[in-house]
């Protein structure tokens, strides 16, 4: 009987004991695999040694190098980044970044204005691009960010597709479209599969970039796009608006729509945007007697770039010609003078950009690239000044870290 009992006391401890041991394990098991906030660092840079060759003689132009004197030598850094990612949970994940970035001119009279990143005593000095919170999947395919973050106008689709930002902005960031904004964007896809992906990204924002609101108007922006033929071809839609002043009688607001189409293989990208910018009551336009009229700037830009592979990964090519007409609507023969209230805009001169140079990659993250940076000015208002340009040799150099 004494065995029995012993027997069956002994069966009931390793039982026991089995039944603890796989409890425990199923619970570190669990603990093993929850999910552990994490964060990581990213940054980089981009920079040059220039040399200007040629100088417009009436310092037109919103560019680095408007107002800079011909053969002039420069090294300089056009963009220090640093940020931190940092995932909250598997829900929600934030980021924040700053940036040192070119001073270039605000105004049509280079160099008297700058809306660069200098202190007062003209060092360089640090700003918050980003700082934003994201609730992932909020609904299927979408997800929801809040705070500074970027805009739908040239980050989030075409500048993956022109890929050299270190070399020069997009052609609706030249143009002062902001890249980033305070404010909520919805982003998701409505279909996304191996061949083909459809999306849309939609937001509102206080329209000043990094600096704080300054009315009480808001800034829609929203893009559709669509990745076909295996996402080789890249459609792209996009819009926005924005008032400016808005009064009982008069009316002074932005609006804009813009194209993409891109086609990518391993070999080459090939891109093609255009925009047009409706300006209503922009232009304070003088007659010949000295009164002033409002009247409408219409600005139609477009942009072509290829870029592509010589030898492997190893060295690479990229051209790029944009061209801007700052004068529809403009009437020489009624008026005499025109001023734009937009003060980045010059609306007395037609633009056009051109870029090329090749690009050595010793490693992924490093890029070394020598290019030249060419701007053409055309007087198309009633002083009919003389086409002037600036021309810039550089050994543009880019790297990044962490992703």
């Amino acid at each position: 009987m004494k065995f029995i009992l012993r027997f069956l006391l002994s069966i009931n401890i390793i039982l026991l004991f089995t039944f603890s041991s796989t409890v425990f394990s199923q619970t570190l098991t669990k603990k093993e695999g929850e999910f552990k906030p994490h964060g990581a660092f990213f940054g980089g840079g981009f920079g040059d040694l220039a040399y200007k060759v040629n100088a417009d003689e009436n310092n037109r132009g919103s560019s680095i190098y408007s107002g800079v004197a011909k053969y002039q030598s420069l090294f300089q850094f056009r963009r220090i980044y640093l940020g931190y990612d940092y995932e909250i949970s598997k829900k929600f994940s934030s980021e924040i970044m700053v940036a040192m970035e070119d001073n270039r001119v605000s105004t049509n009279t280079a160099p008297a204005a700058t809306s660069g990143d200098l202190l007062y005593n003209q060092k360089l000095s640090l700003f918050i691009k980003t700082a934003s919170l994201t609730w992932k999947n909020i609904f299927k395919g979408a997800n929801l960010t809040f705070g500074q973050t970027f805009t739908p106008s040239a980050v989030l689709t075409v500048e993956p597709i022109w890929n050299y930002r270190c070399i020069e902005k997009t052609v609706s960031e030249l143009r002062n479209i902001p890249a980033w904004d305070m404010g909520i964007r919805l982003s998701g896809t409505f279909y996304n599969k191996k061949e083909t992906e459809v999306g849309y990204n939609i937001m509102i924002g206080n329209g000043t970039g990094s600096k704080p609101e300054n009315n009480k108007y808001k800034t829609f922006y929203g893009d559709v796009y669509a990745k076909l033929l295996h996402k080789k071809l890249l459609l792209d839609l996009y819009a926005d608006y924005n008032r400016l002043d808005w009064t009982p009688g008069f009316r002074h607001d932005r609006r804009m729509i813009k194209g993409l189409v891109a086609y990518s293989v391993p070999k080459f990208t090939l891109g093609v945007e255009r925009f047009v910018n409706f300006f209503r009551n922009d232009i304070e336009a003088m007659k010949i007697d000295s009164s002033i009229e409002n009247t409408d700037l219409k600005a139609i830009d477009y942009s072509i770039f290829l870029r592509g592979k010589i030898y492997k990964d190893l060295l690479g090519f990229f051209v790029r010609y944009d061209h801007c007409d700052l004068s529809k609507n403009m009437n020489n023969a009624i008026y005499i003078k025109y001023t734009a209230k937009t003060l980045t805009l010059d609306p007395n001169n037609n633009v056009s950009f051109f870029t090329a140079g090749v690009d050595f990659m010793p490693n992924d993250n490093i890029h070394i690239m020598p290019n030249i940076w060419y701007t053409k000015y055309k007087d198309k208002g009633p002083n009919k000044l003389a086409d002037g340009r600036d021309l810039v040799f550089r050994l543009s150099i880019y790297y990044v870290y962490g992703k």
